[in-house]
């Protein structure tokens, strides 16, 4: 590669990089600065309580999330709001810590979460009963804020994260519908 062809290369990565930050920018001022979160759902065909027993193992949850390879409770049990732990996730298949604090722990509706590491944000999951009154549906909402570029990174993010999160909650309603 000559000087020539290097700096143009140079030229064309930082007017990518200037594009990008003002693209954030812009997005920051449309989004009021927010990142949006990701929404799904999923019936179980079990009461809460038994979908509860199975979403409140907090070391366990890897079971069910594809891209959480390790969770580690830093208090001691039982689990509670304040609760503190460190999770070892997969992002685009670099490993990351992801430490967390549980906000909410409401047997057996209503489970919290605040990242606290590289990537912020908070996630939400709420379980209801179905119609049935034997079923239980399960809304998970999360919203993670990358670091670098939050808003155009958070947009281009988004139907990545629900699709992986989707196919979590059907890992969970299989691990839960099989061991019942």
């Amino acid at each position: 590669m000559n000087g020539r062809t290097a700096s143009l290369g140079a030229l064309a990565a930082a007017t990518l990089g200037a594009l990008a930050v003002a693209a954030d920018r812009v997005l920051a001022g449309r989004d009021r600065d927010e990142v949006l979160p990701v929404d799904t759902f999923v019936v179980v065909d079990a009461p809460p309580a038994r979908v509860w027993d199975v979403l409140a193992d907090v070391p366990g949850q890897p079971r069910w999330m594809t891209d959480l390879k390790r969770v580690d409770l830093l208090d001691p049990p039982p689990v509670r709001a304040g609760s503190r732990a460190r999770g070892l996730v997969r992002i685009l298949g670099v490993p990351i810590a992801d430490p967390v604090t549980i906000t909410a722990f409401e047997p057996p509706a209503h489970f919290a979460i605040r990242h606290d590491g590289v990537f912020g944000g908070e996630g939400t999951i709420d379980l209801e009963p179905g119609a049935d009154g034997r079923s239980t549906i399960v809304h998970w909402r999360e919203r993670l804020v990358p670091p670098l570029l939050p808003n155009l990174a958070g947009r281009l993010e988004r139907p990545l994260l629900r699709r992986v999160f989707q196919a979590d909650l059907h890992r969970l309603r299989r691990l839960i519908e099989e061991t019942a």
